[in-house]
């Protein structure tokens, strides 16, 4: 009798602790997740701009990487050959081994060695024309970067304005039947310009930046 009466008492606990603790099921959500591409898409013609204009800029800093890469490459001995060249008086030699090198200290070299017999100054600026005609041509293409860079975010945010116009201009058509998706799409479809616009931006900004320091 004892027995029996603490079973039915023990599964009265169990029967009250099961319903005081019953198994939660995980409820899976319906919230859409965020594609870049779709989110890319929505921004409007400007996306289409600012990615034409990071394709610009990235071929440019790839270009202009190789090109100062190759002209930084200098042979270690080439000021000694050209100190033997002149000592010994084969100035045709030390020219024509400049041309040779075909780098812009040689060329630099090689206009300094033309300018033999005149005055220091005047051979000081011959270099220095010539140097700075070889920083030009390094510097090739870099005026379009640091239009890109500063002007990007400038089309992003103007992109994020017309898109607040256009929310706002559905809203006022909209009369009665306001809903507060048609404005919450509408701001952030017009922010996804001023993203593009700043990572656009940002990166071609750091990419000249590396440029002018390589130069």
């Amino acid at each position: 009798m004892m027995t029996l009466t603490l079973l039915a008492a023990a599964q009265a606990v169990a029967d009250t602790m099961a319903g005081a603790n019953p198994v939660l099921t995980p409820v899976s959500s319906g919230e859409p997740q965020m594609n870049l591409w779709d989110m890319a898409c929505k921004g409007g013609w400007i996306m289409i701009v600012l990615a034409v204009m990071s394709v610009i800029a990235f071929y440019i800093f790839f270009e202009r990487a190789v090109a100062i890469r190759k002209a930084g490459k200098d042979d270690p001995l080439f000021m000694d050959r050209i100190r033997d060249y002149i000592k010994s008086g084969e100035i045709k030699s030390a020219i024509n081994y400049c041309r040779i090198t075909n780098t812009p200290s040689a060329r630099m070299i090689e206009k300094g060695i033309t300018r033999m017999g005149r005055p220091v100054a005047d051979v000081q600026a011959a270099i220095e024309n010539t140097g700075n005609i070889e920083v030009a041509k390094l510097e090739n293409g870099l005026s379009i970067m640091a239009t890109i860079s500063s002007g990007a975010p400038m089309l992003g945010f103007l992109g994020t304005v017309t898109g607040m116009v256009r929310a706002f201009w559905n809203m006022a058509n909209a009369g009665n039947n306001i809903d507060i998706t048609l404005l919450s799409s509408g701001i952030y479809e017009a922010m996804i310009t001023t993203v593009g616009g700043l990572v656009v931006g940002i990166a071609t900004m750091f990419a000249y930046n590396h440029l002018v320091y390589r130069v």
